[in-house]
């Protein structure tokens, strides 16, 4: 589902760990969110787009909007 999360933490160049640590998740849960296994939660995905200011729709689709 989450198409770009991983995408803009590579950009970043940031690690499961150090994101995990800082979204006061756990890493493991970061990556079932980036390998599809676990969808987050509106809330988190919030978090998480304010994290990287990238939009939401960045990270579910891993494109801008209009792209």
């Amino acid at each position: 589902m989450v198409e770009g999360l991983k995408k803009i933490r590579k950009i970043r160049n940031l690690n499961q760990q150090k994101v995990a640590m800082d979204l006061n998740i756990s890493r493991e849960a970061l990556s079932h969110y980036e390998n599809g296994r676990r969808e987050p939660s509106l809330d988190m995905l919030v978090k998480m787009s304010k994290y990287y200011n990238v939009s939401i729709d960045y990270l579910i689709t891993g494109k801008n909007f209009g792209e």
